[in-house]
């Protein structure tokens, strides 16, 4: 009788094991692939999306990191990229439409989508007018809505701090303080916020990093469909059709309709129960809500609530480690310096 149950027990461990390497080989298959562990695994994944960028350094990143937090390079001297996209806010604003210059919202109602990993997105914005992160970082800049700095007085801000003056002349060498090298230093510091999970590890085989229901979870989240615009290394961040199967129940507010086909950058589900409220209007502050709406725009499906909860769980495990940023000191402004607007 030990022996049986000692031969049983091996059955149904085996079994379980199984169950999970099912999983992860359907989760493969299904195109969802790790977080890269490096900036080589970044540039990998760029070059293999044709995704242009430069080369990386950290002295890029440390002048992007002042930059990103740097309230100077709006026009009111009050708005940095991080007000939209606040670091800890899950690189979002918590809010349904994006605030900017005198506090006015986004006139198309369009909601901040997070920073983290956004590097790995093969279109920013939401209508994929921009194809990388630079290009992406000089649109907020330049917005009236947003931060209302034409680039020529972004660089007579930057240009007018001999501390910024000596730190581009290190990094970029003679072009200096230029809006390309603006964006370019930016953008370098945001291929930094990567934030690795539990989620990544279990694609790496790691079979015990997930638990029981929040494999069920990625289970239904496949067998549903999900992955079919939620894919990737970044569970979304391409260009989908949107209201496929239906209409979306909040599609008048705000007047965006996509990009010239209809397009729209799908959001990624990385760190998802931060980002709320969900869609590019920031009309559902309720993931579950989101996940039942989905099914019916997109895929022509009813999702219960039990299943609704079931995928959140999974999603849960999407939540990262953050990379731990220190808040920069910026340099002391001279008279040369351009005065806020407000």
């Amino acid at each position: 009788m030990k022996r049986l149950i000692v031969s049983l027990s091996f059955v149904v461990g085996s079994a379980l094991s199984l169950s999970a390497a099912d999983v992860l080989t359907q989760a493969k298959d299904s195109g969802l692939i790790p977080l890269p562990t490096n900036q080589a695994g970044v540039e990998k994944i760029l070059t293999e999306a044709g995704v242009k960028f430069s080369p990386f350094s950290e002295a890029k990143a440390e002048l992007g990191k002042k930059l990103y937090f740097e309230p100077r390079l709006s026009k009111s001297g009050l708005i940095s990229c991080n007000t939209c996209h606040n670091l800890g806010l899950g690189g979002t604003d918590g809010v349904a439409a994006a605030i900017g210059h005198r506090w006015v919202a986004n006139p198309h109602h369009l909601n901040s989508p997070t920073v983290y990993n956004s590097v790995l997105n093969s279109a920013q914005f939401w209508d994929g007018r921009a194809a990388d992160l630079a290009d992406q970082a000089k649109g907020p800049i330049e917005a009236e809505p947003e931060m209302a700095t034409p680039a020529k007085l972004a660089v007579e801000k930057i240009s007018s701090l001999p501390e910024y003056q000596e730190e581009f002349k290190k990094v970029y060498g003679k072009s200096g303080v230029t809006f390309d090298n603006i964006a370019d230093a930016i953008a370098n510091f945001e291929r930094t916020l990567l934030t690795p999970s539990r989620y990544d590890a279990f694609l790496n085989g790691d079979d015990k990093a997930l638990t029981k229901a929040e494999k069920e979870g990625l289970q239904l989240f496949l067998d549903k469909g999900c992955a079919a615009c939620h894919t990737g290394v970044n569970l979304g961040g391409t260009m989908q059709a949107f209201e496929v199967a239906g209409k979306y129940k909040f599609a008048n507010l705000g007047d965006f309709k996509g990009d010239a086909n209809g397009m729209v950058k799908t959001p990624t589900l990385r760190n998802i129960t931060e980002t709320a409220p969900y869609f590019h209007n920031g009309a559902i502050w309720k993931l579950t809500d989101a996940i039942k709406e989905m099914g019916s725009t997109q895929l022509g499906i009813t999702i219960s609530d039990k299943e609704a909860s079931k995928i959140e769980t999974f999603l849960k495990a999407l939540s990262g480690t953050k990379p731990t940023i220190t808040y920069p000191q910026f340099p002391v402004a001279t008279d040369k310096t351009p005065k806020p607007e407000l």
